[in-house]
This record gives structure tokens, sequence and C-alpha cells, in this order.
């Protein structure tokens, strides 16, 4: 075939496959210019196959592209492959043919190499059989996207990166840009698992204690939209530096917005005289509640998570001096199996998004009030200055209380600086600031959802803060030149809260959700005693099996086996056919760990096997019976 015949035989599988592609491809867009011609040409290899040379740089082997493919292309592990730099496709094909079913992502910079492999190489099989996800030019962004794509469909979270050096060396800058992005979204799961491993326990007990919350308190759902009549701006107020060059403002600002806090603001919001509409806090930690400690906002909604930290939720506690600390709460959709076990059988919250701060979550309870502009106040996701948040902000205040001679509140600062590894990145108003792999974290999560809502239009009052795509930068004069509306926003909310207050705690209502809360609560009880009995059952029975053959050189007998085995598999159906499986393997520790520290050698399967479950379900067992604990 030849060139023109090729690209359209390729193209038509694209159109059909690919779409989003296609329009790339028919109709590029890019504001760095394209390589001329004399830039990119074709060759013969010495082998027939046709080869690349990028400005007098050979992209592929002169000699045998095909057999340098599948040189280069081993891709270990289990997760998602990531190719950076396809060219003409050699090391990708041959990856694809190691990997099989595994999806493959593939990075290309430039356009116009992509529609050299179209046209001087036939793809379709390529192209059709196997799990293939482009990400082709742009700012790189799309690796964050096409990653979050294939999350919980692959046995691995993290992905394996194999790299085109030589085309990676035209675009260095491009290409380390979405290294960093892949490194961000890897270390993503490192931190749930050692968030998990640190705190899960934490929540565990935070959800038994507040309970009964998710059956008194409405969900955030019941919000949704309710801005809308009004079109007025949100500004959500988080914690970074910055605040301090808004602070001044804030009273002015809160005349003209809905005003949402985050916990770790709201004494600043109180000291410049600004109850908010809302605070949001969802922080499971006993140092997070201290933010809310003896908080005096009687016209303020607090938005919170049903596993923060208990007293969190007594938002109806009256302080010593009479007054109320919050006028009133509602709650979001648990992050947590146990969590949601009440809630799907008692009173659907309505989620809020997670991703990793509560800056984040606020973000996204600002977006389902239904207002089209989010203003956004102290989100640097940086360090300007060295600083790390607001002056007055409770980690500085402990840091000095509990500052000594040999531990100054600088070595605080330093730690907070130095722990998180910190790296230069560029900034909203120009030039570069210095920032960390976790708020980098935080700040992919709000470029994707700046793509995922293109119509929501977002401004920052921190422009010298961290460069965040689809967050434009603005002026706090902007806001102030808008008319005051603090009278109508009052109105409003009064008449929201009014119309949920009698729909949902009508007298006939709550008495039907408390019937639902004690059936759900019997059903989860017991439901966990079941599996705590089923797990020990095999857990035994594993361990007296694996206890006879370790050790041992005889092979066992077909028929202790068999009955062993079937024994476990009808113990195992049982166990998933429970409602509470998820509630009670929520603590259950990663594989890998599990797995460390066998006795029984790899020579004898079957007993390792044995060994491996033993250990499996009694830790099923243990977390069972964890939650059993704190819930009776």
């Amino acid at each position: 075939m030849n060139s023109n015949s090729l690209w359209e035989a390729n193209l038509r599988v694209i159109e059909s496959q690919y779409p989003g592609l296609a329009g790339q491809l028919l109709q590029p867009r890019s504001a760095e210019p394209a390589l001329s011609d004399d830039e990119i040409q074709l060759e013969q290899a010495v082998s027939g196959a046709p080869t690349l040379l990028i400005r007098g740089i050979h992209i592929h082997s002169m000699r045998d592209p095909v057999r340098e493919g599948r040189r280069l292309g081993e891709a270990p592990g289990d997760g998602p492959v990531i190719v950076l730099g396809f060219g003409l496709g050699y090391v990708a094909e041959a990856i694809a043919e190691t990997v099989g079913n595994r999806p493959i992502i593939l990075v290309e910079r430039r356009v116009e190499i992509l529609k050299k492999a179209l046209e001087c190489r036939d793809l379709r099989n390529f192209l059709t059989k196997y799990r293939i996800l482009f990400v082709l030019g742009g700012s790189g962004e799309g690796i964050t996207g096409a990653l979050r794509l294939l999350e919980g469909k692959t046995g691995e979270t993290k992905p394996t990166l194999v790299r085109n050096r030589p085309l990676m060396s035209l675009d260095e800058e491009w290409y380390a840009a979405v290294e960093r992005r892949i490194n961000t979204w890897s270390a993503r799961e490192d931190v749930n698992v050692a968030t998990l491993r640190r705190f899960g326990k934490r929540w565990v007990r935070n959800l038994a204690a507040n309970r009964e919350a998710i059956r008194d308190l409405p969900g955030v759902s019941r919000l949704e939209g309710c801005l809308a009549p009004l079109s007025v701006p949100v500004l959500l107020v988080a914690a970074g530096p910055s605040l301090d060059e808004i602070a001044p403002l804030l009273p002015e600002l809160a005349e003209r917005a809905v005003i949402v806090g985050v916990d770790t603001s709201l004494r600043l919001l109180l000291e410049q005289g600004v109850d908010p509409d809302f605070a949001v806090a969802v922080d499971p930690q006993f140092w997070n509640a201290r933010h809310l400690d003896r908080a005096r906002a009687a016209h303020t909604c607090l938005i919170a998570e049903s596993a923060v930290y208990p007293p969190v939720l007594h938002w109806n506690h009256r302080n010593t001096d009479g007054s109320l600390p919050f006028a009133r709460a509602f709650l979001c959709a648990s992050l947590f199996p146990l969590g949601r076990f009440i809630e799907e059988r008692l009173d659907p919250k309505g989620a809020l998004g997670a991703g990793g701060s509560v800056a984040t979550t606020a973000w996204d309870f600002a977006r389902i009030l239904g207002s089209r502009e989010i203003w956004i106040a102290g989100l640097d996701l940086s360090f300007p200055n060295l600083k790390t948040h607001f002056r007055g902000a409770l980690f500085e205040s402990r840091s000095l209380a509990e500052s000594i001679r040999f531990n100054p509140a600088e070595t605080w600062s330093a730690r907070a600086l130095r722990d998180g590894r910190p790296f230069k990145a560029p900034a909203a108003s120009g030039g570069e600031v210095l920032t960390d792999s976790r708020l980098a974290l935080y700040s992919s999560w709000f470029e994707s959802k700046f793509r995922q809502y293109p119509d929501l239009h977002n401004r920052s009052l921190s422009p010298g803060g961290l460069a965040i795509p689809g967050l434009s930068a603005a002026r706090a004069e902007e806001l102030l030149a808008l008319p005051p509306r603090r009278a109508e926003i009052n109105r409003l909310l009064q008449s929201v809260f009014a119309k949920i207050e009698g729909e949902f705690n009508a007298p006939e209502e709550r008495e039907k959700r408390l019937a639902r809360y004690e059936e759900a609560y019997k059903t989860l009880t017991r439901g966990l005693e079941r599996v705590k009995a089923l797990a020990k059952e095999a857990a035994a029975l594993s361990s007296k099996a694996a206890g006879g053959r370790t050790g041992s050189d005889r092979r066992p007998e077909s028929a202790d086996r068999d009955r062993v085995l079937k024994r476990l598999g009808e113990l195992n159906r049982l166990i998933m056919e429970s409602e509470v499986k998820d509630v009670a393997g929520f603590l259950f520790p990663p594989l890998s760990e599990l797995e460390t520290g066998l006795l029984t050698p790899e020579s004898d399967p079957f007993a390792r096997h044995l060994e491996l479950s033993a250990k499996l379900y009694g830790s099923l067992a243990e977390t069972a019976g964890y939650n059993l604990e704190y819930l009776q």
C-alpha cells in the first residue's frame, strides 16, 4: 500500500475507535510550530522497514527497527504501560504483543509524528486488537485523565514507563512535565495505603460514634442548585499564605458573594467579622477538629463528612456563653464502607469530590450550589516566600506554643517545606514557585475537575500560587466592583433551609427514618458477627491443614486436599455474599503484607496457599471484630 492508502486505512480505524484522536489529526491545533518537511524525514532501514529521522536524529534503528522495538518493549509489572514518545510505533507494538490485554497509554508530543506513522505503516491490527489510549500534544495534562479513566480497572495502579529517549530529547521540558504528572499520580496510591494504615481505625471509631448523625442530619444533595435562581458568585476561602493579603477585604467581599470557608480558614474569617455561609470539615483527625474549637459562627452552616472527629458533629451543643457553634449542619456522602452502608439504607447524602484536601471537597460543594462563578482565595498549593499557611493559622500557633530551644518553630516550618519532596513549578503570575508532591496531587485534582466542568468559571485571588490550567488569575477589585447582594443571599438561604427542615424533620419522616436506622444497625451487626464467625472457621481450617504440611516432604492426600479446598470455597462464597463484606474488609491489610513472612517454602505451593489463607481469614475476622467492638 502507498502512503495515501495506508493513511486512509489507518484513519478509518481511528475514526471508528478513537473519534477524539481523529479530530486532532484532521484539525490539529497547537500553539507550537509544527516540524517542517526538512526536519522530519522517513528513510528505509537495512531490514526494509521504514525508520524516522527528526532534525538529523535517528529515532529508530537504521538496521532493524522492528527488532529494536522488541528489545526495548519489555514491560514488567501488572498495571498500565505508558510509552513516552510513539514515533513510528515499533516499541508500542512490541509491548502490546507482550502484555496482551493490559492497557497501554501512548504519549506523543507531535501530531505530525503520529501522522507520519499512519502514512508509512499499517497499524490497523495494533489499533483494533489492544487496549490503547492516546495522549497527543497539548500541555500533556491528558495523561492524568487517561490514568483516571483506568482507575480501578487494572490489578496494579502504578504504571510502567517505557521511554523513547531520542524522541524525548527533542521536547525535554514537555516530556519532563508529563513524567511529573505520572509520578504525582503514582505517589497517590502510596499515600492512600499509608493513610489507611495510619488512620483506618480512627475512621472506623469516628463513624461508629457518629452513626446517629447520619440518621439525624440531612445531606448536601438537598442544597444542590439552590443558588441558581439568584445567579450570585461563590467565594471559596482556603487557608494558603496569600489569604493574609485578602483578609482585610473579606467583609466587603462577603457582601457580594456566598462565602464557603474550609475548617482551617474559619478562625480568620470570624476574626474579620465574617460568618461564612458554609464551613466545610471532612478530615477525621483530632488536630483538624481543633480548627473548630470554641467556634462562634451562629449564622454558618456546617458541611461535614460522617467520619470527622466526633466533637465536630456536636454542632448543636452550646458554647459556655450559651452561643451555638453553628446554625445547622449537613452531611456529604461517606467515603468509607461503614458510613455508606448506613446511608444507603437510611438517607443518601450526596457525594462530594475528595482530592485529599478539604479545599477540593469545598470546591465541589461550591460547584453543586449552582453558581456559575467560583472565586477562590488562599488556594496557593505552594509555598510563596517559604510560607505554609496564613498568619495565625492553628499550625503556626501550635508550633509557636510548643517551640523550645532545641526544637524552635522554625524547625517545624523547615520540616513542612522539606518532607513533601519540594520542587519548583510554574506560578500563576509567571516565573516559578516552590511546591511539593502532595500539593501537586491536589493541583492535578483541580485541573481534572476544571476540565470536567468547562462551563464553570474559576478565578483565583492568589496570583503567587501554583499555576493550574482552568484557573484564571483575577483581582479582588473585580469582585468588589459587583453590587452588594448580602440581603438577597440571606433571604434565599433562609428560605432553602426552612424548606429542607420542614421536609426532613417532619414527624412522620423522622419516625420512618428511625425505623430504617434501627433495621440497618441490626443488619450491620448481625452481618459482621456472621462474617467474623465464617472467617474464624476458615482461618482455623487453613491453619490446621497448613500445620500438618509445614516442613513435611510428603504430598497431601488428594482426598484431604479436596475436602479442605471445598470447605474453604464454601466459606469464601458465604463471606462474599454478605451485605457487610466491604465494611468488614475495610481495614484489611494489603496482600503483599500478608505474603511477607510466610514460613512454608515455595516448594510446597499447597501448604503455602493454606498458610496465606490462614493469615488472610484471620485478618478478616480481626477487622470484623474491630468494627463490632465500637459499634456495640
